[in-house]
């Protein structure tokens, strides 16, 4: 089965619309007809309910999505990697949780692309789930994670510690940083069970994000405490937007590398493990600028 009728058939489940597939992808709305014509007699099912004005997809077309990806992002990633070839080169794609991104692995990447000359990259930020499926599907070559993923197909090590701070718009102790306008950002499944046992008569937060640069733009903004990574709080601390909870402790998370143990590229990922076990957890470059500069 040619991979252009797997690539039809997600471009006509994302627009809805044969027409608007069609233009997307630069053929005719007979091609693309004829090609999703092909996939359901293959496999002997409807996958579009046709109304009107508009087409949705049957229960059989909505379980093909997932394979159909799966198939489309392999193939472009094997035809990536074997164009590379020849110049003896390997593309290494890696993940991480943008909350990971933002205060370290951002940094991380600057340091292994100058230590990988002739190698290509591939850059993802994804949620835990994401990346443990990428992993197993073999589209991602390594994830950088707070919380192990356990599989008997991964590696999962212990790389480096990221240290959070409680950081407050205002000054203030313990007891006051949580009574106007604590973020509470996800920093792991284990750092919610450690935050209840730390802090277990706080209010609700005033939000919840996934994101500590949410979090960070926020408060600036608004007014307002939450735990962020001290390498991103150190330039705001210096310049006095930003002030310590008094009386509060750092935070320790770790994060962990993993990795399938049957990967084609398993020298090159020891490569690059062997490397960010020396880096320090350093922020990203624009958080960095932007803490140096005026808020």
């Amino acid at each position: 089965m040619d991979v252009k009728v797997f690539r039809t058939f997600l471009e006509v489940a994302k627009e809805k619309h044969f027409g608007r597939a069609a233009e997307n992808l630069y053929i005719t709305q007979a091609a693309v007809s004829a090609r999703i014509k092909q996939l359901e007699v293959f496999f002997d099912t409807s996958l579009f309910k046709r109304d009107r004005n508009a087409i949705k997809l049957t229960s059989a077309g909505e379980r093909l999505v997932g394979y159909a990806e799966v198939m489309v992002s392999s193939l472009e990633q094997a035809k990536f990697e074997l164009s590379l070839e020849k110049g003896k080169a390997l593309q290494l794609t890696i993940g991480g949780t943008p909350n990971i991104w933002d205060a370290y692995l951002q940094n991380c990447l600057s340091e292994v692309t100058d230590a990988f000359q002739g190698y290509g990259f591939i850059a993802e930020a994804q949620s835990r789930e994401q990346l443990n499926r990428h992993l197993l599907e073999r589209t991602l070559d390594m994830a950088f994670v707070f919380d192990p993923i356990k599989s008997d197909e991964l590696a999962c090590n212990h790389i480096t510690d990221l240290t959070l701070t409680l950081v407050s718009t205002q000054a203030c102790n313990i007891t006051q940083a949580f009574e106007d306008n604590y973020i509470y950002v996800d920093w792991g499944t284990r750092f919610a069970s450690e935050h209840a046992e730390r802090h277990p008569s706080v209010p609700a937060p005033y939000m919840r994000t996934s994101t500590g640069r949410i979090a960070l733009d926020f408060i600036l903004e608004k007014g307002g405490t939450a735990y962020l990574p001290s390498s991103v709080v150190r330039p705001f601390l210096a310049s006095g937007n930003l002030f310590k909870v008094a009386e509060s402790e750092d935070w320790f998370r770790p994060i962990y590398l993993t990795y399938r143990k049957s990967s084609t590229s398993i020298a090159a990922i020891k490569q690059v493990e062997n490397l960010v076990v020396d880096i320090p957890p350093y922020t990203a470059y624009s958080l960095q600028q932007a803490g140096e500069g005026d808020c």
